[in-house]
């Protein structure tokens, strides 16, 4: 076996009930979820566990809710002493693979996204910017569609490149509709767009950025002990100061996850460990490069099932 890489999803993945199972028969998953609500003030952990659905979605739990999730099961991962040549996450994930990268406390995470989620939600009023789904249509191809709708006057941008023929686009409410006009003139296959509560990673968020310095500032950031793979820049970051201002960055700046994936491979990861709610980001390894292994781990079962399987292959 080659390298191998311990990746985190982002918003999109959260299902009411995840984690409950393997809580309410392991306590030291129980733990995890009660050191979130102790430093929240509230109980983070019956939203995840029983909704509803629309109140976890929120954005501002949503993050504090997937951050929790994935690291009470990466905390029994851990137990089986299989190590991460790398780490990288999804958007919100970043600061998953961060916590599991000891460069930020787990306490400190949770309060940190939770304070990303509000702000992020502030920073463009009136559900005015949004977000959309772009398939079959090339990065440069659709750059192109992009800027000729920001060259009339709104703001729209590449927001999350996340496999070839997926991409998403995010901006002011016509900006996006035009870009996404744009994009099927010139041959994209579906435009989808996306119910989010904001224009995540696009230019609107930079007001946000500010605030969330405030909240960086106050926590304490440390070298990571993994090499986390940066969503802005797809390069392998440690040091705890370019760790705050790439965290600043992304919030406005695009994800770059297909670049993330083919790095990684490039620095000879040829296994996947997605750890946390659902197979999203597995399903995007697999169209970036369908040699590479990938497992998803998102109950006690996926857990142990993966824990075997990267043993044998060890062996």
């Amino acid at each position: 076996m080659g390298k191998l890489a311990i990746i985190f999803p982002g918003q999109g993945s959260q299902t009411v009930g995840m984690g409950k199972v393997f809580a309410e028969t392991n306590k030291e998953v129980q733990s995890v979820f009660e050191q979130a609500d102790k430093k929240l003030g509230f109980s983070l952990s019956n939203l995840i566990f029983e909704g509803p659905q629309d109140e976890l979605t929120k954005t501002t739990n949503t993050q504090p809710a997937l951050l929790t999730t994935s690291i009470a099961l990466f905390e029994q991962f851990k137990k089986a002493e299989i190590k991460a040549d790398y780490m990288a996450g999804h958007s919100l994930g970043e600061y998953t693979a961060l916590v599991a990268a000891g460069a930020i406390g787990f306490e400190d995470g949770v309060y940190a996204v939770r304070k990303r989620g509000e702000f992020m939600e502030e920073a463009v009023p009136n559900r005015e910017g949004t977000m959309a789904a772009v398939l079959g249509l090339d990065r440069d191809t659709l750059a192109e569609a992009v800027e000729k709708a920001a060259a009339e006057g709104d703001i729209v941008g590449l927001a999350n490149m996340n496999c070839p023929g997926q991409i998403v686009i995010s901006g002011s409410r016509r900006g996006v509709e035009l870009a996404s006009q744009f994009a099927k003139e010139v041959g994209a296959k579906r435009v989808l767009p996306l119910e989010v509560s904001g224009p995540f990673h696009s230019q609107l968020m930079k007001p946000a950025s500010g605030r969330l310095r405030e909240v960086l500032d106050g926590i304490s950031i440390s070298e990571a002990t993994v090499p986390v793979i940066a969503n802005v820049n797809a390069q392998e970051m440690t040091n705890a100061e370019e760790i705050k201002e790439r965290l600043l960055e992304q919030l406005y700046s695009p994800v770059l996850w297909e670049d993330s994936v083919k790095h990684m491979i490039e620095l000879g990861v040829d296994t996947f460990v997605e750890i946390g709610p659902g197979k999203v980001l597995s399903g995007l390894v697999k169209k970036v490069e369908r040699s590479v292994q990938t497992y998803s781990i998102s109950d006690e079962e996926t857990l142990l099932a993966t824990i075997n399987a990267l043993k044998e292959r060890t062996v």
